[in-house]
């Protein structure tokens, strides 16, 4: 069987130090590790994570992979290095260059990766532009943040960029970040688990609510971390639009759970309950097998607690290919 993994990150293994080019700001580079095969990832001058070679190394993710029975690999930058808080010119540099090696990755394995650009968020116009530019090169998608510097996806900047990605046939990743509440909450890691669900919810319910999805019918998204919390509270959701509809359906006026089944979702649940009931709002043809890799707290068994479900041939095809072929609007033929 064909197997597509959906989330997974990569970066190059050098880069400029972009603090130091720019003059300003605590921009991601990378040093020497502390023991072989590792790098040391900076925020300026501040340690930020450990990484080991499996996050650049092109060769080596394809062999852990095989070792998986997985073919191929969605990839997109770490979202640390979005910084959309950064000038929106630099922002772009540094977009380029990222985008440049996932392409550079696409272009010499085309049956083992698959490759999603970042842009700068912060500017729809540079954004637009960069997103035109990604897919002259063989990118097919885009990853964006759940939120850009605290303004919610349905903000009337960002209209012009979606109707852009529908235009172009871009389909969109969207991962947590900058997660809400972060401050109040270092502690016991809560940000990546407590934020990071509560944060793709935040970002599906302002498309969804903001009347996004509704005006763009075509638009390809796929909510990572299976959505989140979105349809894990979907009862709590629904029913605040059905009883404060004066606060809740101000600009949309359908009810939220139409839209299961009109977007995609990975299928990082950790939990095979958790996963039947995402297959029943949305139906194996929406879900994708992901595992946002190579990070501890993703699903680096690879799916295989699918296969251990008793569920039909028809559903395990879509959830390991299928729906990722649907929503990258990519042949099947082209990775046999």
């Amino acid at each position: 069987m064909l197997k597509i993994d959906v989330h997974t990150h990569i970066l190059p293994r050098y880069m400029p130090k972009w603090s130091e080019k720019f003059g300003y700001g605590n921009f991601i580079h990378l040093e020497e590790g502390s023991r072989p095969g590792f790098a040391r990832m900076m925020q300026g001058d501040t340690f930020f994570r450990e990484i080991a070679s499996n996050c650049w190394d092109e060769e080596e993710r394809i062999g852990e992979y095989a070792e998986s029975g997985v073919q191929v690999q969605v990839v997109c930058t770490i979202p640390v290095m979005f910084s959309y808080n950064a000038k929106p010119n630099d922002t772009l540099e540094l977009g380029r260059f990222l985008n440049d090696h996932i392409a550079d990755l696409v272009a010499k394995y085309p049956k083992k990766y698959i490759g999603l650009c970042t842009v700068p968020m912060q500017d729809t116009e540079l954004a637009i532009q960069e997103l035109e530019r990604a897919t002259s090169i063989g990118l097919v998608g885009v990853q964006i943040g759940s939120n850009i510097n605290g303004m919610n996806l349905n903000d009337p900047q960002f209209f012009p960029f979606f109707q852009a990605c529908e235009r172009l046939g871009m389909a969109i990743l969207i991962h947590p970040w900058d997660m809400m509440g972060k401050p109040q909450m270092e502690k016991y890691w809560l940000p990546w688990l407590v934020g990071m669900p509560a944060e793709v919810s935040r970002a599906a319910c302002s498309l969804i609510f903001g009347g996004v999805f509704e005006r763009l019918p075509n638009l390809r998204v796929l909510f990572s971390h299976a959505s989140g919390a979105f349809l894990a509270t979907l009862g709590r959701i629904e029913h605040g639009f059905n009883c404060r509809p004066d606060l809740v359906a101000i600009d949309n006026h359908v009810n939220p759970r139409e839209y299961c089944g009109k977007f995609w979702v990975d299928s990082i649940t950790h939990d095979e309950r958790l996963l039947r009931y995402v297959l029943e709002l949305q139906g194996s043809d929406r879900i994708c097998m992901g595992t946002d890799y190579p990070f501890p707290l993703g699903d680096l068994k690879f799916g295989e607690y699918m296969e251990k479900m008793n569920l039909d041939s028809k559903s395990l095809d879509d959830l390991f290919h299928g729906s990722a072929l649907s929503w990258l609007d990519l042949d099947l033929a082209n990775y046999k």
